[in-house]
């Protein structure tokens, strides 16, 4: 594929400030417990769900255990990451599937991973980018947001973004590129005040209200 030297640019920037390895920060032991840590890391620190999960899996080590969890038990075990009805729910209900249709393990296919309860597209790129090193573009707010005023989308669906982004960006470069603008955006080009001044890609932002 043709990259445009100003993505070349922008790619080159990122690699040489956050470096060039693929740093997962949700920690596990298996392809089961990953799946459940990014289920609830949603609109969820990665840090909270390591301190619930470093407890939450010695309770429940198998995942039959997981599968087989009192309901309003494990939403009191999760309380703490937000939005624990729908995710204790999800999770026992995607061990489930994982037992009876998967054998207990996690599917690599993208359509499979969309038949698990609470895993939509930016979940399942997540799975397949850290546990099957498929490259995979996951558009969470950040990458959304900061990828818009890049100029390197100008969509605001993620399904769009991520279509657009596959387009544009190398496949070698597709999953650092969700972490390292995941951290951009959680640092410098935070939503309510960016520090554009402080950003080292102010030169090449498309943001109409970009501050020099």
């Amino acid at each position: 594929m043709r990259v445009s030297k100003r993505t070349t640019e922008i790619l080159k920037r990122l690699d040489d400030v956050y470096g060039t390895d693929d740093i997962c920060y949700l920690e596990h032991d298996n392809d089961w417990q990953f799946l459940i840590a990014v289920i609830m890391s949603a609109q969820c620190t990665d840090a909270r769900v390591n301190m619930v999960t470093k407890d939450l899996f010695k309770k429940y080590d198998t995942i039959e255990k997981m599968a087989g969890a009192d309901l309003e038990e494990l939403e009191q075990d999760i309380h703490s990451v937000g939005f624990y009805h729908n995710k204790a729910k999800n999770i026992i209900l995607c061990m489930r599937r994982l037992i009876t249709e998967y054998g207990g393990k996690v599917p690599s296919d993208m359509d499979d991973l969309l038949t698990l309860p609470g895993v939509g597209r930016k979940t399942a790129n997540v799975i397949r980018g850290n546990i099957y090193r498929e490259p995979s573009v996951v558009v969470d707010t950040h990458v959304k947001r900061i990828s818009k005023r890049l100029g390197l989308t100008k969509e605001t669906d993620p399904e769009k973004v991520e279509y657009d982004l596959m387009k544009r960006l190398p496949k070698e470069n597709w999953i650092r590129y969700n972490m390292q603008i995941i951290t951009l955006g959680r640092t410098i080009c935070t939503a309510r005040s960016p520090k554009c001044g402080e950003c080292f890609l102010n030169d090449l932002c498309k943001a109409e209200d970009k501050r020099i």
